[in-house]
């Protein structure tokens, strides 16, 4: 970076010091050196994010993302501890001694279907029907690689005491793997987390996040096989119990709060037409507002299933798969990042950026809305619209273990669908690496804050006690025995994988991966 951008970043720096919520702040020359190290990474970046772009690992799955990420932590002198919390792809990195323990973490698994070619503006699946990254996850743990890099070699040159601790979430996408984390102890120790994901702004919020708490829960009816022209009579169909099931569930969900969300898919429903299906399962999604609606919806879910197998001759029985809290984010942590926020600012965006946004937003019926430019306020529970219920991320039992904020980094186009092949187009594109280094800035800014302000780690652990708590316990429904689902998308895998591999990023012979795919960006052509 050129040393008049270092002067006018630490001009802001100084001037949002005095203004800023926290009582104190890391000063503004280890700040200014956490930046100037960001930039020096920006082509690591680049690299990182095509490269877990083009792994598109979905759930319980992300065997190759998980082996290279490690071994960029590993070679940044961070000691890798694998397997966590009974889950292969999980993982720790840690470095440092003394001093309080930051945690840094984002979701690295991709969705089921949703393979996109990145810079083409219409629909255009790599390999069709193989997962991709419509939510984005590909950015966000390059991204916190970045920022504990940067955050690691200020505090080795400045002799700051303080640990690290690095580490994704899996299989965020099925609600899978934090809540275990939090059972086995993973946050035991950590004094703050900051969590990261995508967006299309550049911002962070406190208090009550306004999604759901959800529950994961797969219910299996067994019956009895049969002839199912011959000897029907002899049957007792699995698949009824199921579909009673869900005939009643949407009965009953007219009478439900409308801040609740459930949805479902019959994840077995037998072999063929003409054999009684003796087995057949159904996997449901339960969300609600608060820990209490989401039990309430989980034990409805339970006495419907129980009827529906008395009326269909069959049994039934049930486990959980995932579980997500709702989210609450910690206010002194939201000021101290939103500070840093500010002083970053928005990615300067060419014209080549815009014209590619604008251009993907009209080939597929999108409001036409430009890249932003501006920071948005700072998002509490006054100025935040009323929830209606929503999404879950389970970042939200974090959220309940030790004082948590997520960053939103903009590294998406505005006004595309989640979950969706739409969201995918951008991430790995300028668009995407540009918003990766803009958040790694803040972020290691703001370890920075809590590593050298013992005042603000003591101010945010006071608003988890005094405000979150009094709001709503901690009542997760998984308990001492269940078992993360890491099963899940394994037999998928098995067998797209050699032909996904075809198309993984060679950052050896090509400098982007559009550049590989034979991509001329801002492609507005199509």
């Amino acid at each position: 970076m050129k040393k008049s951008v270092h002067k006018h970043l630490l001009g802001g720096l100084l001037g949002i010091a005095l203004t800023a919520p926290c009582a104190a702040a890391a000063p503004a020359k280890l700040k200014q050196a956490a930046i100037a190290d960001v930039d020096s990474q920006a082509k690591q970046v680049q690299v990182m994010v095509d490269t877990v772009f083009a792994f598109a690992e979905p759930g319980f799955q992300e065997v190759k993302t998980s082996e290279y990420l490690t071994s960029i932590l590993e070679k940044n002198g961070f000691t890798i501890t694998r397997g966590v919390a009974g889950t292969p792809t999980a993982w720790t990195a840690t470095w440092g001694s003394g001093g309080p323990l930051i945690a840094i973490g984002s979701d690295i698994d991709c969705l089921l279907g949703l393979s996109q070619v990145p810079g083409s503006p219409t629909l255009k699946p790599i390999i069709d029907g193989a997962p991709g990254h419509g939510e984005g996850h590909n950015a966000g743990m390059p991204l916190v690689i970045a920022a504990a890099i940067a955050t690691k070699h200020v505090m080795e040159k400045n002799k700051i005491p303080g640990r690290l601790m690095i580490w994704p979430g899996v299989a965020e996408e099925l609600l899978g793997t934090k809540a275990y984390y939090v059972r086995d102890g993973l946050f035991k120790d950590v004094d703050a987390t900051i969590f990261l994901h995508v967006a299309n702004d550049f911002g962070t919020s406190y208090g009550e996040g306004g999604n759901n708490g959800m529950v994961s829960v797969e219910y299996t009816f067994r019956g009895k096989t049969a002839h199912a022209a011959g000897m029907p009579w002899e049957g007792r169909s699995a698949l009824d119990g199921v579909e009673l099931m869900d005939a009643a569930w949407n009965f009953r969900r007219e009478h439900l709060p409308v801040t609740q969300r459930s949805h479902y898919v019959i994840s077995n429903g037998g072999g063929q037409p003409n054999v009684v299906p003796d087995v057949a399962s159904v996997w449901y999604y339960f969300r609600d507002r608060t820990f209490a609606a989401v039990k309430n919806m989980y034990e409805i879910g339970n006495e419907i299933s129980e009827a529906a197998a008395r009326q269909s001759g069959t049994t039934v029985s049930h486990r959980i798969l995932g579980y997500a809290a709702p989210n609450w984010g910690n206010k002194p942590m939201a000021e101290a990042a939103y500070a840093n926020i500010r002083a970053v600012g928005q990615p300067k965006w060419t014209p080549d950026d815009q014209a590619f946004a604008k251009a993907v937003q009209v080939a597929n019926g999108r409001k036409v809305e430009p890249l932003a430019t501006e920071i948005k306020p700072l998002q509490d529970p006054a100025t935040r619209p009323t929830s209606m219920g929503g999404g879950s991320d389970d970042i939200g039992d974090v959220m309940w273990t030790v004082p948590t904020i997520t960053i939103r980094f903009p590294s998406n186009i505005p006004n595309m669908i989640g979950h969706n092949k739409l969201a995918a187009i951008a991430m790995a594109t300028p668009i995407a690496h540009k918003g990766v280094v803009a958040g790694a800035k803040a972020v290691s800014m703001t370890v920075l804050d809590l590593m050298t302000t013992p005042k603000l780690i003591a101010d945010a652990k006071a608003y988890q006690q005094n405000v979150q708590f009094k709001s709503d316990t901690y009542a997760p429904l998984i308990g001492p025995n269940d078992k993360p689902a890491i099963w899940l998308n394994k037999d998928l895998m098995d067998k797209l994988r050699p032909e996904m591999s075809k198309y993984y990023y060679d950052a050896d012979k090509y400098p982007t991966y559009l550049d590989q795919l034979g991509i001329k960006y801002p492609n507005v052509g199509g």
